[in-house]
């Protein structure tokens, strides 16, 4: 079972849209229906595969015959006004796949979201592929790596040939070596795979324990989702070929199931990690089920933009935030509208800082990343620790690039200024009073009288001290405050005057301020 926004959010990631929705994305999606041509007989589901429609009233037509909420139907942008008009009137979302998508691929995405939801929450990991690679090799004749599109080993089939170095090297460090990957490369490779459905012969460098392999480009529509690699000293013959690129296409079956389940998993740590953000009676439960250690942490609010691009680079930092397995990482990470928050167990700023650095270093070089970090916090005052971590944020965008990200028990004066500050920019100081005063004068007769209101204030009512902050003489900054008396009523022996305008000077610094 999923609900219907988030079928929405994971089918947009593959270029469907959604044109319009008569229902609460809300609604809970509990079956799949998929129509057959060769059968009659009604049935009932929540999602309706308009397979082979023509048009988008008889997709929908079909749709309200199922009782369906949603129906996804393959089709060009001429489609889409009939869509909205249709769906509309018939009280059914509609959703418009790019024709690239095959109908398989889609079903699988679909069929894995809906009907494998409880599955895939529990864990399911991705032993299917390391099957279907012995299957490949066993067809292909050859050993056989699936691969992501960063030459990171996915799956690999069991020894069964002897194994060259490279596919060694590769199978042990998880990677494809970078003298692998420039030798292919500079073969032609990549392009090749971006380009075509075709596989790929490539003769290999003997003398450097590489033998020949066959590629073949895993896709799903126009996107490049990894490859298979098959180690052949030739050719492959054509019931081979044929066996691999059928196989490539079960491969991004696969895939696509794996990624559902990868998002059904980031929903419900999401979900966990708000609960204990937004306040919980039951946070050390809610702790123990997101695999923390129980004890202190730390609140990380990240941001992430590609100029005035922010949406896409949030979902990188949040898609890399949650790669890998629970054990693996050493937090747990939820998407917000603008940006991410991870909690990290422990009490270490500089462990938070590494955790940021290393999200940083495998984002594209492009996106800048901007963060805050909590001060240490029980599970029960975490929502507390996250406003910080929003505070800190704030206080690193203001920031030149290339600072540290701000953890707030370092940071919290400059935090305490900022919101003084903030408080200022909507008027929630006065207009009028000594400092107000001071500041008009200024700016009327050019005069310094508020630089050295300050100078004085944050020496104590030292003379020389604030004489030295101005460049000036003690007796010139004594010869000054006189002259502002004639201004405003300063009331300097009023200690708690004092305070109320060093306060009223850090939230309102103007720039003529230091004239």
């Amino acid at each position: 079972m999923v609900r219907l926004d988030r079928l929405v959010n994971v089918l947009g990631g593959y270029g469907v849209r959604l044109c319009c929705c008569p229902v609460p994305r809300s609604a809970e999606l509990r079956g799949v229906v998929l129509r057959d041509v060769t059968d009659d007989r009604a049935e009932v589901g929540d999602v309706f595969l308009a397979v082979g429609a023509e048009s988008v009233a008889d997709a929908v037509r079909w749709a309200v015959t199922a009782r369906a909420l949603v129906v996804l139907v393959r089709g060009d942008e001429e489609f889409l006004a009939d869509a909205v008009a249709v769906g509309e009137a018939e009280g059914v979302a509609v959703m418009l796949a790019d024709p690239a998508l095959s109908w398989s691929q889609l079903a699988g995405v679909v069929y894995g979201l809906v009907l494998e939801g409880r599955e895939t929450e529990s864990g399911r990991g991705p032993t299917d592929l390391f099957a279907l690679a012995d299957s490949l090799a066993d067809a292909t004749g050859g050993a056989v790596t699936i691969e992501d599109p960063l030459s990171r080993v996915l799956a690999y089939s069991s020894p069964q040939q002897e194994v060259d170095a490279a596919r060694l090297e590769t199978i042990m460090g998880r990677q494809v070596p970078a003298w692998v990957r420039e030798f292919f490369d500079a073969a032609g490779v990549r392009a090749h795979l971006l380009a075509s459905d075709e596989p790929l012969f490539v003769a290999g460098e003997p003398a450097r324990g590489l033998t020949g392999r066959t590629v073949v480009a895993v896709r799903v529509g126009r996107e490049l989702l990894g490859a298979v690699w098959v180690a052949c000293p030739g050719p492959l013959e054509r019931a081979r070929l044929t066996a691999l690129t059928d196989g490539a296409r079960t491969v991004a079956l696969h895939l696509l199931r794996l990624r559902a389940s990868a998002d059904l998993e980031r929903q419900v740590e999401s979900e966990l990690v708000f609960r204990l953000l937004e306040g919980t009676a039951d946070a050390a439960t809610v702790v123990s089920r997101l695999g923390l250690p129980p004890g202190l942490a730390r609140v990380v609010a990240v941001r992430a933009h590609v100029g005035d691009e922010r949406h896409a680079a949030v979902l990188l930092a949040f898609e890399q935030a949650t790669t890998g397995f629970g054990w693996s990482r050493p937090g747990r990470s939820a998407l917000s509208g603008t940006g991410v928050y991870t909690i990290l167990p422990g009490e270490r700023v500089a462990a938070a800082r590494d955790w940021l650095a290393a999200l940083t270093a495998a984002l594209p070089p492009n996106v800048v990343v901007s963060a805050g970090i909590s001060s240490v916090a029980e599970a029960a005052d975490l929502p507390a620790a996250r406003q910080e971590a929003d505070e800190c944020l704030a206080l690193h965008e203001t920031r030149t690039g290339g600072t540290a990200p701000p953890a707030y028990d370092e940071s919290w004066d400059e935090i305490l200024l900022q919101r003084l500050r903030t408080a200022a920019r909507v008027g929630r100081t006065p207009g009028r009073g000594p400092v107000a005063e001071l500041r008009r004068h200024d700016a009327e007769h050019g005069t310094g009288f508020v630089a050295t209101l300050r100078a004085w204030l944050e020496a104590q009512g030292d003379l020389a001290a604030a004489g030295e902050r101005l460049g000036v003489h003690g007796n010139t900054v004594r010869n000054r405050l006189r002259k502002m008396s004639d201004v405003t009523s300063l009331d300097l022996d009023d200690a708690g005057k004092r305070v109320a305008m060093l306060i009223d000077l850090a939230a309102t610094v103007s720039e003529t301020d230091n004239h």
